[in-house]
């Protein structure tokens, strides 16, 4: 139960991950670049919708970090990329706050846009959208919606982690990402707009962001 939303295009590949990963921790740098060919298009977005222009040298800082402690990870697949992605906000985070600058969500990267994904509504929408377009409407997010987008439909990651990576509960990133995708396909014109990132998003949208 409260799967139907889970974005299937990253539980296909999360037991490959799971064993690049398992490997790289014994020094097999293979299995290592196995593991980031699978995490990166998906960080690089996430870091993308915060950063901006910058998200390769931020996502390259992110990468040596993960690369340093990755003796430290204990995880699945799944978990590895919560934990990633984790690392790659606060290095994001810390890049803005070097500029003084805000979070703010900018292009998504089409290639990652056209990854492919459950049969949602939201997720076609989302696929049928041009760079620019997706670059306006993503931007016109509040942060809380935007972040919470990314880390579900861009990383892949469930309710439970993507509330992991952004410190909160999973019912408030849940509503965020409801509202964010609800907001998209309204503005894309989806007749069925109702229709949750989980079965749960409708039940969820009393809780605070």
């Amino acid at each position: 139960m409260g799967q139907g939303g889970e974005p299937r295009r990253v539980q296909a590949y999360d037991g490959e991950l799971g064993a690049a990963v398992a490997r790289a921790q014994q020094g097999d740098e293979a299995a290592f670049a196995v593991a980031y060919r699978l995490v990166q298009p998906g960080l690089l977005g996430y870091v993308r919708g915060l950063v901006g222009d910058d998200a390769e040298d931020v996502a390259s800082d992110a990468w040596l970090e993960i690369s340093r402690d990755l003796g430290r990870f204990k995880g699945d697949g799944a978990g590895f990329r919560g934990w990633s992605a984790t690392i790659a906000r606060h290095r994001a985070l810390d890049h803005l706050r070097r500029q003084k600058v805000r979070p703010r969500p900018t292009a998504l990267e089409q290639d990652v846009l056209d990854l492919p994904a459950s049969h949602s509504t939201h997720d076609q929408a989302l696929e049928s959208i041009s760079t620019e377009y997706a670059l306006e409407l993503v931007r016109g997010l509040p942060r809380d919606q935007a972040e919470a987008v990314l880390l579900r439909v861009v990383v892949g990651l469930d309710g439970p982690a993507a509330a992991r990576v952004l410190g909160k509960r999973p019912g408030a990133v849940r509503t965020a990402a409801y509202r964010g995708l609800k907001r998209l396909a309204r503005q894309l014109g989806g007749e069925d707009a109702r229709e949750g990132v989980t079965d749960e998003g409708p039940r969820t949208l009393g809780e605070s962001t």
